[in-house]
């Protein structure tokens, strides 16, 4: 097919060959199916902010940084230029997000460019070649199910420890793929997450927690249609009372359960606290009236 405008850049620059064809269209962005040499990957161009229905709620972009002093400025002021920059921001924390994740191993389509606005990355293929499925399009056993959701809760520690919440996840943004075995393992349909414009740093945003908490009851809730025991599990919980104590790494086994720490209230140390909080301040009023 003929290059859509915003990829006839990446033809002229040699870093695709041809357009295949178009693969969707989201409320984000549109991917194309492309040839690059002998390899077949995708290229996702990012709607104009006007054109997107998902919109860049401050929850998300809360704390994001930009290395630029006069873009960040431009940014507080909401000048057109900051308008601009605020959306090379937006498209390339996508792109951050997803060199980070793939460095610490956590199963994300690799990424190889990103140029003019497109990102340049791997096609995530099914057992025959063709693009994968997303999770809400495939039905599970309850095995598949169970195993599936322990794969994907890994996954989110990992990117957790990694410092990044997804945001959004959910069986819309993970793709069932045909992914090559380990150590000696034979190849096997495991889930790939997708979709990360919206991820935030679970360190520096006040949000994080409570992202994190929906992206993993989103997989109970998916996952529990098929296995329904799972849906009175409470990894998310537990996965951040670990993050938030220091005590979360990779292989940090989990149990599914939580209970909330009940600390018993000293009333009266609280009310000694208010009396001298009290009394210092009538000091402080008769020292005022004194001068």
């Amino acid at each position: 097919m003929k290059a859509p405008p915003r990829l006839q850049s990446l033809v002229e620059e040699g870093l695709i060959d041809t357009v295949v064809r178009q693969l969707m269209s989201g409320k984000e962005a549109m991917v194309y199916v492309v040839r690059c040499g002998d390899e077949t990957r995708c290229a996702k161009i990012y709607k104009e902010a006007n054109n997107r229905s998902f919109r860049q709620a401050v929850d998300y972009t809360e704390n994001r940084k930009v290395k630029n002093s006069r873009s960040a400025r431009a940014m507080a002021k909401g000048s057109k230029f900051g308008r601009q920059e605020q959306e090379a921001a937006w498209q390339s924390a996508e792109v951050d997000a997803l060199y980070r994740l793939a460095a610490a191993g956590v199963r994300v389509p690799q990424p190889y460019n990103f140029h003019d606005g497109v990102l340049l990355m791997e096609l995530v293929t099914d057992a025959n070649g063709d693009a994968a499925p997303r999770l809400n399009d495939v039905s599970f056993t309850p095995e598949d199910a169970r195993a599936h959701h322990a794969t994907l809760v890994a996954e989110v520690v990992r990117m957790l420890c990694a410092g990044v919440v997804h945001g959004d996840l959910s069986e819309f943004n993970i793709l069932l793929a045909h992914l090559p075995g380990e150590d000696g393992q034979p190849a096997a349909d495991g889930p790939v997450i997708i979709d990360l414009p919206q991820a935030v740093d679970a360190a520096g945003n006040n949000h994080a927690q409570r992202m994190l908490l929906r992206d993993v009851a989103n997989l109970r809730d998916f996952f529990g249609q098929f296995a329904p025991e799972l849906r009175t599990t409470q990894y998310g919980p537990e996965i951040w009372s670990l993050y938030q104590g220091g005590l979360l790494t990779n292989e940090t086994p989990l149990t599914g359960r939580y209970a909330p720490q009940h600390v018993d209230v000293d009333m009266q140390a609280v009310l000694r606290e208010i009396d001298d909080a009290r009394d210092e301040d009538a000091a402080r009023r008769l020292r005022m009236a004194a001068g």
